[in-house]
């Protein structure tokens, strides 16, 4: 349930704004700072769950921006040969690669762990 909104300092200030323009404080992007590669905690996994019994290799645990998240998953489909996805903090990679993606995220200086089956 939605707590109530009681006063206009609860619903921030602004109510409507006819400058097409505006940007709240909230929409505003607030720089990210960088956390090094060996202060990341990876997790690498192989989930078959609801893709059809296909096996895929998940990287979880990633702490930085959706840019730095892509150029990584990039990196690793290339090295690896095969597609995937980059997106909501996670790297899916097609296939089973989880020793070559640990050598490889190791060698790149992250933290990682093998996890699951």
């Amino acid at each position: 349930m939605k707590p109530n909104k009681k006063s206009l300092s609860d619903l921030s200030g602004i109510m409507y704004s006819t400058d097409p323009d505006f940007v709240t404080a909230q929409d505003q992007d607030i720089p990210e700072e960088v956390i090094p590669n060996k202060q990341q905690d990876l997790r690498v996994t192989l989930d078959r769950k609801n893709r059809g019994g296909k096996a895929v290799t998940l990287i979880t645990g990633f702490r930085g921006s959706q840019q730095e998240l892509e150029v990584l998953g990039k990196m690793l489909k290339s090295k690896c040969g095969v597609g995937g996805a980059a997106k909501d903090g996670e790297i899916i990679i097609q296939g089973d690669f989880r020793d070559k993606v640990v050598l490889l995220l190791q060698k790149d200086g992250y933290k990682v762990k093998k996890s699951g089956g």
